[in-house]
């Protein structure tokens, strides 16, 4: 099981989350690349990090709001977005191999994650620009997806995510955020669905109704202190139940 946290969401005097903490933890990283977070230092730095701790480093591919932090929907054209998602992996990889590391995988991030799972257009303009750039870049994204389903037909290998501390509808979407209890905050609960992700691939949506979900990915939320505590416990938990821990890139 691989274990992917966003990083490098830094930027310029402001600093953002427990990067040095999570590359401990996580087995892929999601590094922002300067859209939506981050600037060149934060992903030069980070990009560092993961290569000298052999972790995979992905594109965290968003929308270019800084001040929103991607996490506002834009109504962006096809050429548009198509642009925006080549500016971003080449200014990633290009970092990324000055420190002998790779871009492995991309993986987009807020408000581009969620359009991208029902917008056809938005996700066909991201997938052309990824195949554009590598044709063989794998995407990691929410299962059943039009972002995955498209990067399939494109020949892209895809891998499929899932949320330990995220609450589930029965048909396998997420609760909304802005819903009462979708954000599990019970670590000891939080740990439990994560294992049993990884072991018997489902989990239990607000109904009771048992959700099968088959993640290759857990995500790790992170940028706080108490989402570096919750990670590790998750991880140690994880291993705890002989989960074996590696990237799925």
């Amino acid at each position: 099981m691989d274990l992917n946290a966003d990083v490098g969401q830094s930027f310029g005097s402001w600093t953002a989350g427990g990067d040095p903490a999570m590359f401990q933890l996580a087995t892929s990283a999601n590094v922002a690349c300067g859209l939506h977070a981050g600037d060149p230092v934060t992903m030069l730095d980070s990009c560092r990090a993961a290569y000298e701790l052999d972790v995979t480093v992905g594109a965290h591919l968003g929308y270019r709001d800084l001040a929103g932090y991607g996490r506002r929907r834009l109504g962006m054209s096809f050429d548009e977005l198509f642009g925006d998602v080549l500016y971003q992996l080449g200014a990633l990889d290009g970092v990324a191999h000055a420190v002998g590391a790779s871009v492995d995988f991309v993986k987009p991030h807020g408000a581009l994650y969620e359009t991208v799972i029902d917008d056809a257009d938005q996700a066909s303009a991201v997938v052309a620009a990824v195949n554009a750039y590598d044709p063989g870049l794998p995407i990691l994204g929410f299962p059943g997806s039009e972002l995955l389903k498209q990067a399939k037909e494109a020949g892209h290998p895809v891998f499929t995510e899932a949320f330990a501390d995220r609450a589930y509808r029965a048909d396998g979407s997420l609760v909304p955020l802005s819903d009462e209890g979708a954000v599990l905050h019970d670590t000891d609960a939080v740990v439990e669905r994560a294992v049993r992700m990884a072991t018997q691939g489902d989990v239990v949506a607000v109904d009771g109704t048992v959700v099968s979900v088959r993640p290759d990915s857990l995500r790790l939320l992170s940028g706080t202190p108490a989402a570096v505590e919750l990670a590790a416990r998750v991880r140690a938990g994880l291993e705890a139940a002989g989960v074996q821990l590696e990237p799925f890139a």
